[in-house]
């Protein structure tokens, strides 16, 4: 079999009603409007470092559960206790670097919805910047960001151009969500 050029390729080339499938079709290039949500991506985006992305689709309901849904209030506030929790979860990735990179970045999230009033905001406002100069931004602001964990969480949350090819018949959808990419900054 031919290696697949993109995300969209693989994706049909796999078993229909895989991990992949769904979040592909309805979650990959979409915008996301809601900072709990957007807060998720990131730290399932900082999960997959090191791992493939099907690992963390087949764990990402284990995620939620484990992190309170990813409510950034609810995180920012975890104690020594809750990560040793998180530890000794084997439904989630057991890694303490990425763990406490969750923590901090939901306490850093507080801090941006304070200055900004959401995380969304705060990318809206940054955007449109390059991928290098986005990789800048998060090293400053974020822990556990590198170059590959900001690209795709910007190319999941619609901030970057590229999720879907224009020939993959989500693309037209995920155009009609108006992602970032595609709208002139005010």
């Amino acid at each position: 079999m031919e290696k697949p050029s993109s995300y969209c390729q693989a994706v049909s080339l796999m078993e229909a009603g895989n991990v992949h499938t769904h979040y592909h079709d309805k979650e990959y290039g979409f915008p996301i409007d809601d900072d709990n949500e957007l807060f998720a991506r990131l730290v399932l985006e900082i999960n997959q470092a090191g791992l493939s992305w099907t690992t963390i689709l087949k764990k990402k309901d284990n995620f939620f559960r484990a992190f309170d849904d990813f409510n950034i209030q609810k995180v920012a506030r975890y104690s020594d206790k809750k990560v040793e929790k998180l530890m000794q979860d084997a439904g989630i990735i057991r890694n303490r670097l990425k763990i406490d990179a969750a923590i901090e970045n939901a306490k850093r999230i507080l801090q941006i919805q304070k200055e900004f009033g959401s995380f969304k905001n705060w990318l809206d406002a940054h955007h449109p910047l390059s991928k290098e100069e986005w990789v800048k931004l998060f090293k400053r602001t974020f822990r556990f960001t590198g170059g590959e964990i900001v690209g795709e969480f910007l190319l999941s949350t619609g901030y970057l151009p590229g999720a879907h090819i224009n020939t993959c018949p989500v693309y037209k959808t995920v155009l009609k969500s108006k992602p970032a990419w595609v709208r002139k900054k005010s």
